[in-house]
């Protein structure tokens, strides 16, 4: 029986684009049904549907036969147990334990960035990003977090990803890459050929494709849009 994920909309949910992006890359085969993410309204088709899967009412949640899986950490890491000849981990113990440490700092914090830059992949908001970063210090201090974290990795690992080749971690920080890129925000040239290089990763380019071709507009995921 087929693996099954259950996302939101391509265009804003970010849980949803590490678990897919991560099967994709790593060439997991599995089926998807996306669920559109309109929590906002009265009557939402969302809250009703996903709770007879997930009883925490969110996605992304992994089907695999009898088995329910939600939380994108948790995805990751069941994956990274039912395919090991996958190397989802880096196989080194102590680099496995840093990669560990980086997305489980990506899966708890960075809240203020993520609350001011929720993923928008399709928008064009270039000119938000500078004064957000100028108004909200937290927001400022998340990025310099990354760009530091990012740095440091990628010239302990040599590259091209942040453990030399793709990983977990690659996945679980893309949305931030796409969020990067949708405000605009400054980071140096070595990240932002990182950028680049996750950009073209095709499972990155195919997320992409698939949200700009989703032509939705929901309000409650759009805080500087008030129309496509």
């Amino acid at each position: 029986m087929a693996l099954h994920l259950y996302i939101g909309n391509k265009n804003y949910s970010s849980w949803s684009m590490r678990p897919w992006v991560l099967m994709k890359e790593a060439g997991i085969p599995f089926d998807e049904t996306v669920m559109r993410l309109d929590y906002t309204v009265p009557d939402s088709h969302f809250k009703k549907e996903i709770v007879k899967l997930n009883p925490a009412g969110r996605v992304p949640v992994l089907v695999d036969g009898d088995l329910v899986i939600w939380d994108s950490l948790a995805i990751a890491e069941y994956l990274a147990e039912k395919f090991p000849e996958k190397a989802l981990w880096p196989t080194d113990a102590k680099t496995r334990a840093r990669a560990r440490s980086v997305v489980a700092e990506m899966h708890s914090g960075f809240s203020a960035l993520r609350t001011h830059f929720g993923m928008n992949i399709e928008a064009q908001l270039q000119h938000v990003g500078p004064r957000v970063l100028a108004e909200q210090p937290q927001v400022r201090a998340d990025l310099d977090r990354i760009v530091q974290m990012w740095g440091e990795l990628l010239a302990t690992y040599q590259g091209p990803l942040l453990f030399g080749s793709f990983s977990i971690a690659d996945a679980f920080y893309a949305p931030v890459v796409k969020r990067i890129v949708t405000y605009g925000l400054p980071v140096p040239p070595a990240i932002t050929a990182y950028i680049e290089r996750v950009q073209s990763l095709k499972s990155v380019a195919a997320w992409t494709k698939d949200a700009l071709a989703e032509h939705d507009f929901l309000a409650g995921n759009e805080d500087y849009r008030t129309s496509r």
